[in-house]
């Protein structure tokens, strides 16, 4: 199938987006972004290496369909609209059944709908963007490619909760999640370490959502998200793990029914929650408010254990790779988290962290320590590829 390659990235304020030309490798023609959607939309558009559109976009807060009709609108309005022969998505929640890239059918998106509630700030978005691709563009393959995905082939040991078997058989293990930005951090590795890709590996993805990846010659191993996107790390606005005994005592105690639960979860807590005045890393590290700095120290401490715990599943530590927003612009917080790693053999080379070199490890450091910056839509691209290589018959422009 000849034509271009449209990435669409939906995250719950924000949707980025790219444009591919095919080869042995999609090569970037366009990318962009649609931020804050929820308060003051703007757009920008780089064709190249020059940057055509960054503007207002709208007046006020809009929805997801808006937003993508704009980027639809944005590219048009560049000639960059009429070739696209498929669309790519990021699908946070696969399931236990999807686990490679696939054409998005009625069927599949039913199953996909299914899995709203174990991904709500993300999944409704997700499919959206979907239905709407696929009324802008009739004629063109939509592919998913899920965040859950590059986790799948982890041992099974870490995908299991200590709950009856007949509940892990019902589909209640760990999924894992940020599976995009872990397979292009995986490739980069690859590129920069042969097929060792780091050997032992932690990358620290750390943004408004947070997670750690524990990674082998390249391969998931263990990570700390899990059946939702709530547990592990300490988020911007989300709890991370907490003591389930925690749930129970707000139902019975305090009568929360399950909406203000979730809200609380997802919306209320974390960086936002412990801080009171932001979820937002940098306005918290700029803040003299003490409760500013509890969250910071709290966010560092347990990142860091986590960070111990996933090179105990390792056997030792030869990577640690920073990427995603707080990870790819914070010094501040790179530097910290290497001191409280620092027993596994992390020395950050506080010059070249301050810069932002890709290489923040002193010389002769027994951790090699990268600043890698994060590129899901590169990942998706890939994605769309090998998808259309299985599903397109050469001799045949159908898709099946």
């Amino acid at each position: 199938m000849t034509g271009r390659l449209l990435v669409l990235n939906a995250g719950s304020s924000s949707l980025k987006f790219a444009l591919f030309d095919q080869g042995a490798q999609p090569v970037r023609v366009a990318a962009g972004n649609l931020s804050r959607i929820g308060s003051a939309p703007w757009i920008t558009l780089r064709i190249g290496d020059e940057v055509t559109q960054d503007r207002s976009a709208a007046e006020g807060r809009i929805d997801l369909r808006t937003a993508a009709a704009l980027v639809f609108d944005a590219l048009d309005a560049e000639g960059l609209f009429g070739r696209i022969c498929a669309v790519g998505h990021r699908v946070v929640h696969g399931g236990a059944k999807f686990t490679a890239p696939v054409r998005l059918d009625a069927s599949v998106l039913g199953q996909l709908e299914a899995l709203v509630p174990l991904a709500p700030l993300h999944q409704p978005h997700n499919l959206a963007i979907v239905n709407f691709a696929g009324e802008r563009l009739p004629h063109a393959v939509q592919i998913g490619c899920f965040d859950t995905a590059f986790h799948a082939q982890r041992p099974r040991i870490d995908t299991l909760y200590p709950l009856p078997r007949d509940l892990s058989e019902q589909g209640l293990i760990a999924y894992g999640f940020h599976g995009l930005s872990y397979a292009h951090i995986a490739a980069r590795l690859r590129e920069l370490d042969g097929e060792k890709a780091g050997g032992r590996a932690i990358v620290a993805h750390l943004g408004s959502g947070s997670s750690l990846c524990a990674m082998e010659n390249g391969a998931s191993m263990a990570t700390t998200m899990g059946f939702s996107a709530l547990e592990g790390l300490m988020m911007a606005t989300r709890c991370g793990s907490i003591d389930p005994g925690i749930l129970l005592h707000m139902i019975e105690a305090k009568g929360m029914t399950v909406p203000q639960i979730s809200d609380l979860l997802y919306s209320r807590s974390g960086l936002l929650g412990v801080s009171g005045i932001s979820g937002d890393m940098q306005v918290l590290i700029e803040s003299d408010a003490p409760e500013a700095r509890e969250a910071i120290d709290l966010f560092i401490y347990r990142t860091g254990r986590a960070i111990g715990s996933l090179a105990a599943v390792l056997s030792g530590l030869d990577t640690l790779v920073f990427t995603a927003g707080i990870g790819e612009n914070s010094a501040a917080i790179r530097q910290r988290l290497g001191n409280a790693s620092a027993w596994l053999g992390v020395q950050i080379d506080t010059d070249a962290n301050r810069r932002g070199d890709a290489v923040i490890s002193p010389p002769g450091s027994a951790v090699m320590v990268y600043v890698i910056p994060a590129d899901e839509e590169l990942a998706i691209a890939e994605g769309m590829l090998a998808c259309l290589q299985t599903c397109i018959d050469p001799g045949d422009h159908s898709v099946r």
